[in-house]
């Protein structure tokens, strides 16, 4: 029920976590989903758009034993990914950056945001290097974090989940309406 537009900064925000902002996967996804929406809002700004709107930036990291898995550089990393995550239980961190901006003109604007992370925990059932294998080669997984798509055929890699499922895909749709009923408008 929410109306939206897909907006895509025009430059890739640089996603590089240094050592010590991986110690808190929490905050890290934090940080990038508020870069995220904050490109987009700079470029809006910089357009000299006028108008009330709503931005919202969001990541997802998935995180096993302190370890942050995010989008796989190719085909071996993600066998290592799914590997890992085989047979065991890992937690899946999506973050929202929700930036509201007020421009009655280009000269009088007014910003404010508020971001929020979610979390839920995933066991997937114990594979084999061909089931690894035949999956990655679907190609769905290498632009998602922990190299898998609960959403597409990698629900076949997965025994069970606790907590909110669109977590898991990407964008806590259910908690941001909650937190922000007149999204709904």
């Amino acid at each position: 029920g929410v109306k939206f537009t897909v907006r895509k900064p025009s430059a890739p925000v640089d996603e590089t976590l240094d050592a010590d902002q991986l110690m808190d996967p929490i905050e890290a996804a934090k940080k990038l989903a508020e870069q995220k929406a904050g490109a987009v809002v700079q470029e809006m700004l910089a357009d000299q758009a006028v108008g009330n709107f709503i931005v919202i930036g969001a990541d997802t990291m998935v995180v096993k034993d302190g370890e942050v898995f995010g989008k796989p550089r190719g085909f071996d990393d993600g066998m290592r990914m799914l590997k890992a995550l085989a047979d065991s239980t890992h937690e899946v961190i999506t973050a929202v950056s929700l930036w509201m901006i007020a421009a009655p003109t280009q000269q009088d604007v007014s910003l404010a945001y508020r971001t929020l992370a979610d979390m839920s925990r995933v066991t997937f059932k114990p594979l084999t290097d061909e089931e690894i294998a035949a999956y990655l080669r679907k190609g769905e997984s290498f632009d998602k974090a922990g190299a898998y798509a609960i959403q597409g055929e990698g629900a076949a890699l997965v025994d069970r989940y606790d907590g909110a499922y669109d977590t898991i895909v990407g964008l806590p749709v259910e908690r941001l309406l909650r937190e922000f009923p007149d999204l709904k408008g």
